[in-house]
C-alpha cells in the first residue's frame, strides 16, 4: 500500500507554477463532431448522425501543452504544422495559451495532423485521419536541437510525446542526448512502440500496459507478466523509472532499484481514454520538477488522468479539480 501524505501533495502542486517545461512531439489538432443517431441509413447498414456542434481542442504534444498551463506550468513547444489553416489555428491557441512557439517548424508538403471524431450518445461514432506518416527535413530536426539548446539554462524538465508521425526520430534523440548530457532536468516520455529503441537515458518512460508488452514481446494477463515485461524493459537501461498505465488496474512503477509500486485506479466510470496520457505525463512531470519523488508524482498523475478519463473528448484540469480530488480521497 503506498502511503501519501496530502501536505507533501499540495505543496508540490503550489510549485507547479514555478516550472518552465518543453514539450517535443507531434503535434494535432482534435476535431470532435457531436450528434444524435435515430436512423439506420438506407443506403447501407450504418448509422446517420445528425449533427448538433462540432468543437475544436488542441490534440496530440500540443494536449500535453494545454495540461501543462492548465495546471499552472510555463511552457515551450518544438513541433512541426504544414502551412494551412489547422496548422495556423494551432499556433494561434498556443499563442493565447502564452507558450513559446519559437520552436514550430512550418513545412509546406506536410499537412498538419487533424483527427476528426464523432460522437453521438456520448460514444464515438468513428474517426477519421488527414495526415502524412513522413520524416521530417533534417533541417527541420536540427532546428528543433538548436531551440532546445539555447533554451536549455531556463528549463525544469523536457517531455518527449511521440505519437509516431516523424518528429521523433534517431536524430533528434541523440541530439538530446549530446546537448542535454550536462544538465540535470528530467527527460520524460510518452512513447510510441515502434520508438522505443531511440529512448536513451531518460528519466521516465510512461507507456500503457499493450504498449509495454508489445515493446517487451510478452502479453500481459497477469501481475506476473507484468513484473517480467517492467523488470525486462527496466534492464535496458534507457531509463531511470517505468511508469506502465494500466487503465481500470491503475498505474504500477517501476524502478531501477527494483522497487515496484502499485497504485489503484480511481472508482469511476471511464467515458473516453483519449488524452489520458498526455495528462499523466504533463502531471507527472509537473509532480517531479514541483519537487514530488517519483511514487508521489506518479501517484498525483494517476488521479489527474482519473478525472479526464471521465469525460468525453480531449480534456484537462486545473490545479483546482486536483486539489479538490486529493481532499477527498486522502
Amino acid at each position: 500500500m503506498i502511503h501519501i501524505d496530502k501536505s507533501y501533495l499540495n505543496k508540490g502542486i503550489n510549485n507547479f507554477r514555478k516550472s518552465m517545461i518543453l514539450v517535443v512531439g507531434d503535434i494535432m489538432l482534435d476535431r470532435f463532431i457531436w450528434g444524435n443517431v435515430s436512423r439506420i441509413s438506407p443506403e447501407a447498414p450504418v448509422p446517420v448522425v445528425e449533427v448538433e456542434h462540432e468543437t475544436v481542442m488542441l490534440g496530440g504534444a500540443t494536449n500535453v501543452v494545454n495540461n501543462l498551463v492548465s495546471l499552472g506550468g510555463s511552457v515551450m513547444m518544438c513541433g512541426v504544422v504544414g502551412n494551412d489553416p489547422p496548422g495556423k489555428e494551432i499556433i494561434s491557441r498556443l499563442d493565447e495559451l502564452n507558450v513559446d512557439t519559437g520552436g514550430i517548424a512550418i513545412e509546406g508538403d506536410r499537412p498538419t495532423s487533424v483527427k476528426t471524431r464523432i460522437i453521438a450518445h456520448d460514444q464515438q461514432v468513428v474517426r477519421y485521419d488527414r495526415e502524412k506518416k513522413i520524416s521530417l527535413n533534417p533541417k527541420t530536426t536540427k532546428g528543433f536541437l538548436d531551440f532546445i539548446d539555447e533554451k536549455k539554462e531556463n528549463l525544469s524538465a523536457l517531455i518527449v510525446s511521440d505519437y509516431g508521425k516523424g518528429v521523433i526520430s534517431r536524430q533528434l534523440m541523440d541530439g538530446l542526448k549530446s546537448i542535454t548530457s550536462d544538465c540535470n532536468f528530467p527527460i520524460t516520455v510518452d512513447p510510441n512502440v515502434k520508438n522505443f529503441p531511440l529512448y536513451k537515458d531518460v528519466t521516465v518512460i510512461t507507456p500503457n500496459h499493450n504498449q509495454a508488452g508489445e515493446i517487451a514481446g510478452i502479453e500481459i494477463i497477469n501481475e506476473e507478466d507484468l513484473k517480467k515485461v517492467g523488470k525486462k524493459l527496466l534492464h535496458n537501461k534507457k531509463c531511470k523509472a517505468l511508469l506502465i498505465t494500466r487503465g481500470k488496474d491503475g498505474m504500477t512503477l517501476f524502478e531501477q532499484e527494483g522497487r515496484v509500486t502499485h497504485i489503484k485506479s480511481i472508482a469511476r466510470k471511464v467515458y473516453d481514454v483519449t488524452g489520458a496520457g498526455d495528462t499523466v505525463i504533463a502531471t507527472l512531470t509537473l509532480g517531479i520538477t514541483g519537487g514530488l519523488d517519483l511514487k508521489s508524482a506518479a501517484y498525483l498523475s494517476n488521479l489527474a488522468g482519473g478525472i479526464v478519463v471521465g469525460e468525453i473528448g480531449t480534456s484537462t484540469l486545473n490545479i483546482d479539480n486536483l486539489k479538490e480530488l486529493i481532499d477527498s480521497r486522502l
